[in-house]
């Protein structure tokens, strides 16, 4: 079982399909995060904003693209505080942090954090890296190297790993249980981009990525008991 580790959710897995938010969905995430914090374990979460929107997108529609990276990056920190707050409803300490300057959200600092998590907080951070230029990916291997991960456990919708290719469309398509870094960026997998794998490799921090859609996946991702892909160093 791992003992720290840092959750990645896409902002999508949080939304319903007609809100950005799904009730349902933050209150079973709350329950397993309580779950797995209960074992031990040290919890950092990195969430991120495509439920609300994408910087990508207002870059496409002619704005610049500094702006919509922080567009983006605020986005993020909405969603940080309500999986903060659906955590703590469930007893147990929990609190946003954000590396982009917001009123009543405590600032990324990494001592800070390693001594919330110390003193068993659940964290749960937004703002990205809180400069433009930087994808949730890099967000989040920066995050779990702060906070000495173990793993980033990549919660993916609809898909229990790694494949060739698309298995939602190509019945023979084959998964992986086991890749490096550089077999990613050789074999061009659209799983973590190169400037993620590089600080991975940095900090021997390995990657899980597994189906959010099952039941308890995340407990079982944090103990091993789930099918996925492992990317080593």
């Amino acid at each position: 079982m791992y003992k720290r580790v840092l959750l990645k959710l896409s902002g999508e897995a949080l939304a319903s399909k007609d809100f950005p938010f799904n009730v349902d969905t933050l209150n079973d995430i709350a329950r397993q995060v309580k779950e797995i914090h209960d074992l031990g374990v040290k919890v950092g979460i990195v969430v991120g904003g495509g439920n609300i929107c994408r910087g990508r997108i207002f870059e496409e529609s002619g704005f610049d693209r500094v702006e919509s990276d922080y567009i983006g990056m605020l986005a993020t920190v909405i969603n940080a505080k309500f999986v903060s707050e659906s955590i703590e409803k469930t007893g147990i300490k929990a609190m946003a942090m954000s590396a982009v300057e917001a009123v009543n959200i405590e600032p990324y600092e990494v001592n800070k954090a390693n001594e919330l998590l110390n003193d068993d907080y659940v964290l749960v951070f937004g703002g990205g890296v809180g400069k433009p230029y930087h994808s949730t990916d890099t967000g989040s291997a920066q995050r779990a190297l702060d906070i000495n991960a173990e793993v980033i456990l990549m919660a993916k919708s609809g898909v229990d790993g790694v494949y060739d290719k698309d298995p939602n469309v190509y019945s023979d398509a084959i998964r992986f249980d086991e890749l490096t870094f550089n077999d990613i960026l050789k074999k061009n997998l659209k799983v973590i981009d190169s400037q993620a794998a590089e600080l991975c490799e940095k900090g021997k921090i390995q990657a899980f990525i597994f189906n959010m859609s099952e039941k308890d996946s995340i407990i079982r991702a944090v103990k091993q008991e789930i099918t996925g892909t492992v990317v080593k160093f």
